[in-house]
């Protein structure tokens, strides 16, 4: 296939704005679009900048604009995208560092503020935590989160309130709040019980259509609502 590039360049040092610059490249049909990116970059242009690790849709470190939508670059098949023209920007409202690398500081930020860790409340037992398989299943999808940070980028109350915590830190709340083993569930739901945290979420849907490992983050978010509504019942 015969493929134009279009991707989004900005060099801080040197910019005084962003640009696109295009390239032209004759690729296979299967190739990913972070294999396009590598010709780019290890063939074209040695500037080109952009994040990736694992290549394998595991780190999430290559999440990206492309065609308007944030999706994992090593995950994004050319033939898929049924066009010859590709735009490839960097994820919308992260600061940019350079060309397609955003600023994800704040965004760990948040995933901090609700503690994503596990809080034992007693002392250990002598073996392990048990816990009922259904009480697994019910946070199961919550654990695939790779945080690549697309859900985030992708809703309209993030670009609005750049405080709100986000799809991505609500999912990870609600995978300890409704984990059965954990004790800090009220200490975590009085941080997202705020103008800034859950009640911030309009049931848009966006994030559930950017998340590459197609996690019902909305579905998780609601889960939070109805207990923290419960609670004060």
């Amino acid at each position: 296939m015969n493929v134009t590039f279009k991707i989004f360049r900005f060099n801080p040092e040197i910019d005084k704005a962003s640009y696109f610059k295009e390239y032209k490249l004759d690729v296979p049909p299967t190739y990913r679009i972070l294999d396009a990116l590598h010709e780019i970059k290890w063939k074209m242009d040695g500037t080109l900048t952009f994040r990736r690790a694992c290549a394998h849709g595991v780190c999430g470190s290559d999440a990206m604009q492309i065609n308007g939508r944030n999706q994992l670059a090593c995950q994004t098949l050319v033939k898929d995208l049924k066009t010859d023209y590709i735009t490839v920007e960097p994820m919308k409202k992260y600061k940019v560092i350079k060309d397609l690398v955003v600023e994800m500081q704040p965004f760990y930020d948040n995933l901090k503020r609700i503690k994503p860790y596990f809080v034992a409340g007693d002392p250990p037992p002598a073996k392990e935590r048990l816990q009922d398989n259904e009480d697994r299943d019910f946070i199961d999808e919550a654990t695939k989160c790779i945080l690549c940070g697309a859900c985030t980028s992708s809703c309209p109350s993030f670009w609005a309130d750049q405080k709100f915590l986000g799809p991505a830190a609500l999912l990870k709340a609600f995978r300890f709040v409704f984990d059965t083993r954990d004790a800090a569930a009220d200490e975590r739901l009085d941080i997202v019980n705020d103008s800034h945290g859950v009640w911030r979420c309009h049931t848009i849907f966006n994030c559930v259509e950017a998340c590459p490992k197609e996690i019902n983050i909305t579905s998780a978010i609601s889960h939070l609502k109805k207990r923290l509504v419960s609670r004060k019942i």
